[in-house]
């Protein structure tokens, strides 16, 4: 979708977030979710060739999905795109394109910025459990950077420390 649309998440990271800053990045790479899905993931993962994010922002779902990477999903076997079309698991059902694990591996620095309860057991599952497909959350860490959870109390209640 385009990021005019209240469904995109770039959209709101725009408004909220991108749109409030003193001093803007030097450059941001957008899904253009408005394209077909696989040409919009083709172009995409042509865009990041050779490039290393330095922040990779994503929430956790409340199955424990991150990005449009549900549990099981094809695209978590992934080894050679960075970018590829998903299926839609939740609301909105509407075709969607995501990183992949090497391209979300490979970034600086992953934030993770959960709030809620209904989200408790897949952070805790996500952030203390063993690497799992079930859970994408478990499967994204960044490989030679650092991640870091940003969590309310609700969204944290089931963790230890």
């Amino acid at each position: 979708m385009p990021p005019e649309d209240d469904r995109s998440n770039f959209g709101l990271v725009k408004r909220t977030l991108l749109d409030n800053l003193e001093t803007h990045p030097r450059r941001v790479h957008r899904i253009h979710g408005e394209d077909e899905p696989a040409a919009a993931a083709a172009a995409y993962d042509r865009e990041l060739r050779g490039v290393t994010l330095d922040l990779v922002l994503l929430g956790i779902g409340p199955d424990g999905h991150v990005a449009s990477l549900f549990p099981d999903a094809p695209g978590l076997d992934e080894t050679e795109r960075l970018a590829v079309p998903a299926e839609p698991k939740l609301d909105p059902y509407v075709e969607r394109v995501t990183l992949t694990p090497p391209a979300l591996r490979a970034a600086r620095r992953i934030v993770f910025l959960v709030t809620g309860a209904t989200k408790a057991e897949a952070v805790e599952r996500s952030l203390t459990g063993p690497p799992d497909p079930a859970v994408p959350g478990s499967l994204v860490r960044s490989g030679g950077g650092e991640t870091l959870a940003v969590l309310d109390r609700d969204a944290a209640s089931r963790l230890r420390d």
